[in-house]
């Protein structure tokens, strides 16, 4: 897996695998972030890249004193698939 940085002043955390950026896309808000898209070209896919995006951004949240609003659908499903991030749903 290549670094995944996070790119503040867009919104995003990213990481770029073989030459294609992955990302995830963020709005701010006062106490959560609402994450609004998930986006892996497909030639990376199927590669687990979302799910480490998400990891990123739900330990960054967690590390921030954040919530998490998953509006996007990969977001939601990442987050009922862990756990161990519960506390952190909006």
């Amino acid at each position: 897996m290549s670094e995944i940085r996070h790119d503040a002043a867009h919104h995003r955390f990213v990481t770029i695998v073989d030459g294609h950026t992955a990302r995830i896309d963020y709005v701010s808000g006062d106490s959560a972030i609402a994450i609004t898209h998930t986006i892996v070209p497909p030639e990376i896919g199927g590669r687990g890249i979302a799910g480490e995006l998400m990891r990123a951004v739900a330990l960054h949240a967690r590390n921030e004193g954040l919530r998490i609003d998953p509006q996007c659908s990969y977001a939601d499903a990442w987050l009922r698939r862990h756990p161990e991030f519960d506390g952190l749903r909006a």
